[in-house]
């Protein structure tokens, strides 16, 4: 950790951490539904782990870490409505909700993740096997939010003073526990003076960055400009930003990184206009056991998402759409990726096999 970095660990990170994107009231799950926002602030309440495998589907919450923090309380959900008295007896009955939450959102690896670690932790239970579940759950959340801020830090700590920055998607409080991943860093480079300039693009079809991430900057106070997807080109080539700081749905072992479709060209972008792209996401979305990008299955959702816009079809009747909704960055055009267990610069299978095993 460097000096920086250090001296950013007694930032005031509460000041610009305002939204919470899912709440465990004891009884069922709350999770704010990101579909509707920004101008509907409303939350869907899961009773059961099928409604929140249908909310992850439908993209009611949606981020790899926030998507990870579901699944293990839905886990507990599908717990609680089990007869089994023993956990032994527990673990081959819940396993059709795991896999049916596991099919939620194949490219996540963060759910499969939190799948993995809720199986150890029935695997383990001493006596009450539900609690043992629900403090799981409980403890996914709270390192989540700790690794978050963290990584805020230490992204930070690589940005020079008066930076401009572009983010695509949202990765904020809203796709993790709080604070976020690289929206995280960029709030922390805000805080100590490293950040100067925001842009945001918009993230089409879903729009994520023009209804969400603007938006929670605006709750915390941070000026940010939106932009076209297209105009990110014409804005590196105007000097406004230094880097492009995004965020992680699924990083393998030599590096290359799954991330919301646009990343790869932006990345491209980058690096024929001098600019740097630092990747933030905690080590769960870390996934040593796929060798490289070109073995990650590309989630493809409705075409209709193309063709309509709220529902209401804004192309002509026979047009057909291809709608793949993350693409993989390779390794060689990531400057730094960025973890709770520390940074990966110049990214490549010797240097995240040093971090990571």
């Amino acid at each position: 950790m460097t000096d920086a970095a250090l001296a950013l660990a007694d930032l005031d990170f509460d000041r610009y951490d305002h939204v919470r994107p899912i709440r465990w009231t004891g009884e069922a799950l709350e999770l704010l539904d990101q579909r509707v926002l920004p101008f509907t602030v409303v939350h869907e309440v899961c009773r059961s782990s099928d409604e929140v495998a249908d909310a992850i589907r439908n993209l009611v919450v949606r981020g790899a870490p926030a998507i990870g923090i579901a699944t293990a309380w839905g886990v507990v959900l599908a717990a609680r409505v089990l007869p089994a008295a023993q956990a032994a007896d527990a673990a081959a009955l819940l396993e059709p909700a795991l896999q049916r939450l596991n099919a939620a959102r194949p490219t996540a690896v963060n759910l499969m993740w939190a799948l993995a670690r809720m199986r150890r932790a029935l695997a383990t239970a001493d006596g009450d096997w539900r609690a043992a579940l629900e403090r799981e759950a409980e403890a996914i959340e709270r390192e989540d939010l700790a690794a978050n801020r963290r990584m805020g830090a230490l992204g930070a700590a690589l940005l020079a003073p008066a930076s401009g920055v572009l983010t695509h998607c949202n990765t904020g409080s809203l796709a993790t526990a709080g604070f976020g991943t690289a929206l995280g860093v960029i709030r922390a480079g805000v805080a100590a003076g490293r950040v100067a300039r925001v842009f945001a693009t918009e993230t089409r079809p879903w729009n994520q960055g023009a209804r969400l991430t603007v938006w929670e900057l605006m709750q915390d106070g941070i000026d940010a400009t939106l932009i076209a997807d297209s105009a990110a080109a014409h804005l590196m080539k105007t000097g406004r930003v230094q880097w492009v700081v995004v965020g992680a749905d699924r990083i393998c072992a030599n590096g290359d990184t799954a991330n919301k479709i646009g990343t790869y060209q932006l990345a491209i972008a980058a690096r024929h206009h001098g600019l740097k792209v630092m990747v933030v996401a905690p080590s769960s979305t870390v996934d040593m056991a796929t060798a490289s990008g070109g073995s990650i299955e590309i989630e493809e959702r409705d075409p209709a998402e193309l063709l309509s816009v709220r529902g209401k079809r804004v192309v002509a009747e026979g047009v057909r759409a291809w709608n793949p909704v993350f693409d993989v960055t390779p390794h060689a055009l990531i400057d730094a990726i960025v973890t709770e267990r520390g940074v990966v610069e110049r990214p490549d299978a010797v240097r995240m096999r040093a971090l990571f095993g």
